[in-house]
């Protein structure tokens, strides 16, 4: 094997990544909440698997990812982890603190973010937030454990923003957004997901960063782009947001063999003598 099909296969680190907005490659990210799709998403060269709280909404069907528990986001991390390590052990797998694991003080979040890494081996940890969360950040990155931050759209301050709408428009908020990416960078953090604003402040904002951004409605500017696999696989038919690209669509193809299924079952033509012992 020579020396560029090693890189390539190598598992994707921090330091990775940083070589890669170095050297202006695109990173690619998804999300992952079990192992049969994380084995999928690693072996298709995947950079980073996020396993999102973003499960609260299309795994258990919640309509926020606030219900979600650090105990139910361990159990997913497990599992994606798993299929990783059963594939190429390439993809870095990044897990989502959930509200209100790491909110009330610095002590709780850095306990919480132990328990995360510990129960798995996961690579990092991402939470939400500028500089109301800056020094939770470095408390936990002085230990030795990697934070992937979040600013924009944060879902877990849904209630307080009354709508999904784009963040960072006003002038005001928009400043705040790069002084708060500034602040979430000084404090350790080696990645920062930019969700839902406007694509000329992703490009600013990327620019004046050391560490990756990750794109998710901000725009081609990001140093990475980043969606849910339900989504981008069609599985559900209702949320059509602009900045979703569809490449399959997996809700009507399922539809269609469960009904087949069914019909077969139905006639007696499942299962034939060849599928009989």
């Amino acid at each position: 094997m020579n020396s560029g099909n090693q890189q390539k296969s190598a598992h994707v680190t921090t330091r990775r990544l940083l070589d890669m907005k170095a050297n202006g490659e695109k990173i690619s990210v998804l999300t992952a909440y079990d192992f049969t799709t994380a084995r999928i998403l690693d072996r298709a060269g995947v950079d980073v698997i996020l396993v999102g709280d973003s499960a609260s909404n299309v795994f258990s069907g919640h309509n926020t990812t606030l219900p979600i528990t650090i105990d139910e986001m361990i159990y997913h991390a497990k599992a994606v982890v798993r299929g990783v390590q059963a594939e190429t052990s390439r993809a870095m797998v990044v897990i989502d603190m959930p509200f209100m694991s790491y909110q009330l003080s610095s002590e709780e979040a850095l306990r919480n973010a132990g328990k995360i890494m510990k129960e798995h081996e996961c690579d990092a940890v991402k939470m939400e937030g500028g500089r109301i969360v800056a020094d939770t950040v470095k408390r936990i990155t002085d230990v030795g454990i990697p934070v992937m931050g979040h600013l924009g759209l944060m879902p877990q301050s849904i209630y307080k923003y009354g709508s999904y709408r784009v963040r960072a428009q006003e002038e005001r908020e928009a400043e705040q957004l790069l002084e708060d990416a500034k602040l979430i960078e000084q404090a350790g953090a080696f990645a920062i997901v930019l969700e839902k604003i406007p694509s000329k402040l992703a490009e600013e904002v990327t620019a004046q960063l050391t560490i990756p951004t990750i794109g998710i409605g901000a725009g081609p500017s990001c140093d990475g782009q980043v969606l849910v696999i339900n989504d981008i696989l069609g599985l559900n038919r209702e949320f059509r947001p602009r900045f979703v690209r569809r490449y399959a669509e997996l809700d009507a193809i399922i539809d269609g063999a469960v009904r087949q299924y069914v019909d077969d079952v139905k006639s007696g033509s499942f299962p034939s003598s060849d599928e009989s012992y």
